[in-house]
């Protein structure tokens, strides 16, 4: 599944690196200084967000740009940066990813529920499929075509159809 904030977040670090390579450009000393500065970074938590390290990575371009008395570097970086932030991270998905789960009684009976997900969703893909026997489940991500989810109780309803879940899922692993 595609992660929106991982995207944002390769952009932001593309324009924190171009700011920390425009103040290294300036001078051979302090380039050699930033290599051995940033070479001493080291995290030892675990970071779960990717924009997260965005925002890790441009304090410390900041401050380095800023102890080089690169000023306007700094600024202008950062309010480009900041602005870039803004508009990427607050603009929302066109459609967001559902997983839906379904138990099944059979072959007959998932061919049934497949096309009436086919018919009622704008994207159906089997991610995992599990076959017992005379039970079948499925799991598949799906994209709604609007925001109504009434489809599921009718496919609850279909014969052979044993439950139906539908879960919202927004790019973030729990683990």
């Amino acid at each position: 599944m595609y992660s929106s904030s991982f995207g944002v977040t390769l952009v932001a670090l593309t324009m924190i690196t171009t700011m920390v390579i425009l103040a290294v450009t300036s001078n051979v000393v302090l380039s050699l200084g930033m290599v051995g500065a940033l070479s001493i970074v080291r995290f030892r938590t675990a970071i779960k967000e990717p924009l997260d390290i965005a925002f890790l990575f441009w304090s410390i371009a900041v401050g380095i740009v800023l102890a080089a008395g690169l000023i306007p570097l700094a600024v202008f970086g950062s309010v480009i940066t900041g602005i870039m932030l803004l508009v990427f991270v607050n603009r929302k998905s066109r459609c967001d990813p559902y997983i839906a789960i379904l138990q099944c009684d059979g072959q007959e009976s998932e061919l049934r529920a497949m096309e009436h997900l086919r018919q009622n969703t704008r994207r159906c893909v089997v991610k995992s499929k599990t076959v017992q026997k005379d039970a079948v489940e499925l799991n598949m991500e799906i994209r709604l075509k609007d925001e109504n989810t009434a489809f599921v109780n009718t496919l609850a309803e279909l014969p052979g159809v044993r439950s139906a879940v539908l879960v919202s899922y927004n790019g973030d692993y729990m683990g």
